[in-house]
C-alpha cells in the first residue's frame, strides 16, 4: 500500500526535493531540473498525493479556469450549451466553473464576484438579460476578458465580443417552411427576458409581411413567471383551447420549451390523434430542438441551433482575449450560426 500524504511538507520529506522544488514542479514541471522533474515524478508514484488545485495555481499568472455562468441549470438548453463550451476548453486544458443564476439577477452579480474572487482567467455568459445588471457587466469587462452568448444585453457592452444564433435566419426558415404545408402561423413569443424574446417576434414579424401573410400573435393574458416557459404555455394555451379557440391553428412557438406546454394542453382537450395515420388540425413548431423534442407524442417541429459552433466559437474568442489577440477588434466581435429545420410530426 503506498503511503498516504496529505501536505506537501510530508511530500518534500518523502521524496527527498525541496518544497520550494515541489511548488515549481506543480506550477510548471519544465521550470526544475530535467534530473530532478524525473525524481519528482519516480516519487509520485510510490505515494499517494493528490496536489491542492488551488494552491498550485496561486502564484501562476494562468489559473487555467474558465468561469461560465448560465441562467438555469435544469434548461436543457443551458445543459447543451455548457457540454458544447466544456469540449473545447478540456482540449485546451482549461477547467470550466460553473454558477447559475437561477434566473435571479442578484445571483447572477453573486456569481460575476465570486469568478473574480477566484482570479479565473475569464468568463462566458449567457446573461439573463432585462434583469441582469450592466453595470456588474461592466465592472467584469475592466477586470477580466469575458464574452456573451445566446443572448445580448440591452444597450450595453457593445465592445463585449457576443455569440449566438442567427434569430432571423431560424424563424424565418420555420415561417416559410409553415406557409408552405400549411395554414400561416400564429406565434407564441417567450416572456421578455432576454434578447432573443424581441428578436424572433420581429423575425416572425418581417417573415409573414415578405411573404403577404398578416402577423397574429396568440393572445395572452396572464403574466409569465420567470423562466417556467411549459407552465406559462400550457396556462396560457388552456384557456383557449377550453373557450374553442386555435384549435385548428398552426402555432409557431419561439422555443420548444413553450410548444411542450402547448402540446400538453392539446393533449388535454383532445386535440391530438390517438392515432398516427390521422393527421391533428393543430399544427405546432418550436425552436431549438431540445433534446427531447425528438420523443415528445407527437415528436416537435423545430429548428436546431448549432450548438457545437456556438460553445466552440465562445471558448475560441475568450482564449483569444485572454490571449491578449491583438487582431481582434476592440469594439467586440459578433459570431452567429444558422439553424436546421427538424421537421416531425407535430406540423
Amino acid at each position: 500500500m503506498k503511503q498516504k500524504i496529505k501536505t506537501m511538507e510530508e511530500l518534500s520529506e518523502a521524496i527527498g526535493v525541496s518544497r520550494p522544488t515541489l511548488s515549481r514542479f506543480f506550477r510548471d514541471a519544465e521550470s526544475v531540473r530535467a534530473s530532478t522533474r524525473q525524481k519528482i515524478e519516480r516519487g509520485l508514484e510510490t505515494v499517494d498525493y493528490v496536489p491542492n488545485f488551488f494552491a498550485t495555481r496561486l502564484n501562476r499568472k494562468s489559473t487555467g479556469l474558465i468561469g461560465v455562468i448560465i441562467p438555469d441549470t435544469e434548461d436543457l438548453f443551458f445543459a447543451r450549451l455548457l457540454n458544447a463550451i466544456e469540449r473545447p476548453a478540456l482540449e485546451a486544458d482549461y477547467t470550466v466553473v460553473r454558477q447559475s443564476s437561477h434566473g435571479n439577477a442578484q445571483l447572477e452579480a453573486r456569481a460575476v464576484e465570486t469568478f473574480l474572487s477566484m482570479n479565473v482567467d475569464g468568463v462566458i455568459v449567457a446573461p439573463l438579460g432585462r434583469e441582469s445588471s450592466a453595470d456588474v457587466f461592466a465592472r467584469l469587462s475592466t477586470r477580466l476578458p469575458i464574452v456573451l452568448v445566446d443572448s445580448r444585453l440591452p444597450h450595453a457592452l457593445p465592445s463585449v465580443d457576443f455569440v449566438g444564433t442567427n434569430n432571423f435566419q431560424s424563424i424565418d426558415t420555420l415561417v416559410n417552411y409553415l406557409c408552405r404545408t400549411g395554414t400561416p402561423p400564429h406565434f407564441l413569443g417567450m416572456p421578455p427576458l432576454n434578447t432573443n424574446s424581441p428578436e424572433r417576434e420581429a423575425a416572425y414579424v418581417a417573415s409573414m409581411e415578405r411573404l403577404g401573410f398578416k402577423p397574429a400573435f396568440v393572445e395572452v393574458s396572464i403574466e409569465p413567471e420567470g423562466w417556467e416557459f411549459e407552465a406559462y404555455a400550457y396556462d396560457v394555451m388552456d384557456a383557449h383551447f377550453g373557450s374553442g379557440r386555435y384549435v385548428d391553428a398552426t402555432i409557431l412557438c419561439a422555443n420548444d420549451r413553450l410548444a411542450t406546454g402547448v402540446l400538453r394542453a392539446a393533449g388535454k382537450h383532445g386535440l391530438l390523434p390517438r392515432r398516427s395515420d390521422v393527421k391533428a388540425k393543430l399544427r405546432v413548431a418550436g425552436h431549438d430542438d431540445n433534446p427531447m423534442s425528438r420523443f415528445m407524442t407527437p415528436s416537435l417541429t423545430t429548428v436546431a441551433q448549432n450548438f457545437e459552433a456556438i460553445g466552440r466559437s465562445s471558448f475560441r474568442l475568450l482564449l483569444r482575449r485572454i490571449e491578449g489577440d491583438a487582431s481582434l477588434e476592440s469594439s467586440g466581435t459578433e459570431e452567429v450560426y444558422d439553424t436546421i429545420l427538424r421537421i416531425r410530426e407535430s406540423a
